[in-house]
């Protein structure tokens, strides 16, 4: 062989080993990781390697339509947005295995921000006319490009449910539809049947409900086993009666796209064992409690009647514990973070309705009606299984000396629930946020004053100490007074530039754990050394300029996730980036939630700091994601407050 020859050969090998290189890079990265060799060769085969020096210009809004797709192999990458008056913003960066700008390549367009090296750094550049032929012929390519990070938060529920399935079987799904699981040919007829020819079908059929329809077949109302023990008790009721005067009239009813999460859950709220499936004002198929949950495998329906019904508090305290393994198994066969903490919450109020129904017993009737209110997380429907106590007590009354009065008949009462509460696993709040203290055991006369003084002589100091109480709802009692006061408390935030500005400043206070040359800001040294504060780094942004941002603009809604979606309605918040907070709120809270399952299995005491390094390259990528769009929400809220 000539020299010529074995350098060509070298050179051939040279550049096959790097052709392999990158492709063992690209694969350890999604969507790379999921595309076939073929396609993933062609992308290598195509790309260029670029060097930037730190502080270069990589893309710029001002060079036009963007020509190639890029990938960071080493180094990182910012996204820089100009303002008004020369202000530059970091809205976000790039690492290693990260690519860019998708939606200025897929809209034929020029960059909206500009990308400049954060550091030194090397680039694998693909021309648009292979980055375009690939969407069309990869599957996984294209769903990426599409959908971003929705789909690498797919990849993560689907890496959990597979979890599931391995060792729980492949039953279960929250997700299923109600059209795979009711009964298509539900036992159904007249109001006007008599009762004894109601049941004869009941019995003929082997069913615990029969469904009353109209001509239409809209169901019109319904008679269960339950039903039938209570007629039977009533020695009165005649079988020859028409069904309609016994049924329960106007069944409760979803549709066939709903989930078997939306029946559970309305069943557990609403007390009741049979949900209609209702399509097109047609009564289409019932699901019954055993039919949902000899399925599902969580008997959640059953639990939640069971607290109610606890006979002592410390059957109540008992019971807890079989909201933590509900959870654990939810959270094992992949349900939402908004699910798991939405379930939580009701069976916390199950669990305080019945703390305060047995105290009542026990102490006796303090002849006051009381509407028990609850702030926070709580107020929120956001609880997680590590909670602690936030509430207070409203009631009617004429004047100051009354209210003093009917205050010194509720503290005790009050005072005995908070301690029961505590039994039942509920932490006593360190700073007396409780319906024990006497400061907040109100008239609605004196909450109003208290909401006007947060309000009106608002400082920076008390604003932190008062933006709990803004996430305000009745949890037992009359809710009539606590609706007067929310009205109210929005009529006062929204004509008050001065207190939004200085909720704005309070919604800055915490700032995402990202930084511009780590992954992660962690705390240095100390006994929390490596670790990150999901909860008040990363959720109390969206938490507190959700809050914010709805009061404001007069939406009375309390959950995070429900005032995103309001605002994006209203067009205080654009529909994507609304979108992409929700995911980013969804994904953090996930993270939190399987935190306090590692806890618990491990006898430890339920925190919120996480060691990132414990985390996969793909959580901990989609993490700093999540926390990017937390920067990007103060950064909005800054600008509009001219912060």
């Amino acid at each position: 062989m000539s020299k010529a020859d074995a350098f060509a050969e070298a050179g051939k090998t040279a550049v096959l080993q790097n052709i392999q290189g990158t492709i063992e890079f690209l694969q350890k990265h999604p969507p790379f990781d999921q595309m076939q060799q073929g396609h993933l060769l062609r992308l290598v085969e195509n790309c260029q390697l670029r060097f930037y020096a730190q502080g270069e210009s990589i893309l710029h809004p001002d060079e036009g339509p963007v020509q190639h797709f890029h990938i960071v192999k080493q180094g990182r990458v910012q996204g820089k947005r100009s303002h008004p008056g020369g202000r530059q913003d970091t809205t976000f960066e790039i690492s290693t295995g990260e690519c860019f700008p998708i939606a200025a390549l897929l809209g034929e367009r020029a960059t909206r921000t500009a990308h400049v090296a954060g550091t030194d750094c090397f680039c694998l550049l693909l021309p648009r006319e292979i980055f375009v032929e690939l969407f069309s012929l990869s599957a996984p390519f294209r769903d990426f490009a599409l959908r971003g990070v929705s789909s690498l938060l797919d990849k993560v529920k689907q890496r959990v449910q597979l979890h599931a399935v391995e060792s729980l079987g492949e039953d279960y799904s929250l997700d299923t539809r109600l059209d795979e699981l009711a009964h298509r040919d539900p036992v159904a007829c007249s109001p006007d049947m008599p009762l004894r020819d109601a049941v004869r079908l009941m019995h003929e059929q082997n069913v615990g409900s029969i469904i009353a329809v109209d001509d239409q077949h809209s169901p019109v109302g319904i008679f269960t086993l339950r039903d039938l023990r209570r007629v039977i008790a009533a020695a009165s009721a005649s079988l020859e009666h028409p069904l309609r005067d016994m049924m329960t009239p106007n069944p409760f009813h979803l549709p066939p796209s709903a989930t078997a999460f939306d029946a559970a859950m309305a069943m557990t709220e609403r007390h009741i064992a049979h949900v209609c499936v209702v399509e097109n004002d047609r009564l289409v198929g019932v699901l019954s409690e055993r039919d949902l949950f000899s399925l599902q495998r969580i008997d959640l329906v059953h639990l939640a009647r069971t607290l109610r019904h606890a006979d002592s508090v410390q059957a109540l305290a008992d019971l807890r514990e079989e909201v933590g393994r509900l959870v654990e198994r939810m959270l094992a066969h992949g349900a939402s973070s908004t699910q798991i903490t939405q379930l939580i919450t009701l069976l916390n109020d199950h669990t305080v309705c019945r703390v305060i129904e047995l105290t009542l017993a026990e102490m006796g009737d303090p002849g006051v009606p009381f509407s028990w209110l609850c702030f926070g997380s709580e107020g929120r429907r956001e609880q997680t299984l590590h909670t602690d106590q936030d509430n207070g007590i409203l009631f009617e009354a004429r004047d100051a000396a009354e209210a003093a009065l009917l205050r010194g008949k509720l503290l005790p009462v009050a005072q005995r629930i908070n301690q029961h509460l505590a039994t039942c696993g509920f932490t006593l709040c360190k700073g007396n946020i409780m319906a024990g203290n006497p400061e907040l055991c109100l008239s609605r006369s004196e909450w109003s004053r208290r909401f006007q003084s947060f309000v009106r002589e608002a400082t920076p100091e008390n604003l932190l100490s008062s933006t709990i109480y803004f996430d305000l709802r009745v949890l037992w009692g009359p809710t009539e007074g606590c609706q007067a006061l929310q009205k109210e408390l929005l009529a006062l935030i929204a004509s008050n530039s001065t207190f939004q500005r200085l909720m704005a400043e309070n919604a800055l206070r915490h700032r995402p754990p990202v930084g511009r040359f780590r992954d992660f800001l962690v705390v240095r040294k100390g006994a929390d050394k490596d670790t990150l504060d999901v909860k008040v780094q990363g959720l109390t942004p969206f938490v507190d300029g959700a809050r914010l941002l709805a009061l404001a603009n007069g939406i009375d809604a309390t959950s995070t996730l429900e005032r995103l979606h309001l605002l994006v309605l209203k067009g205080v918040i654009d529909e994507k980036d609304g979108a992409a907070y929700e995911e980013a709120y969804h994904f953090i809270q996930q993270v939190r939630l399987q935190l306090h399952q590692k806890q618990s299995r491990a006898g430890l005491p339920y925190s919120n700091r996480l060691d990132p390094e414990t985390l996969n390259h793909l959580d901990r990528r989609i993490l700093r994601e999540s926390f990017r769009q937390a920067q990007r929400l103060q950064s909005s809220l800054a600008l509009r407050y001219q912060l």
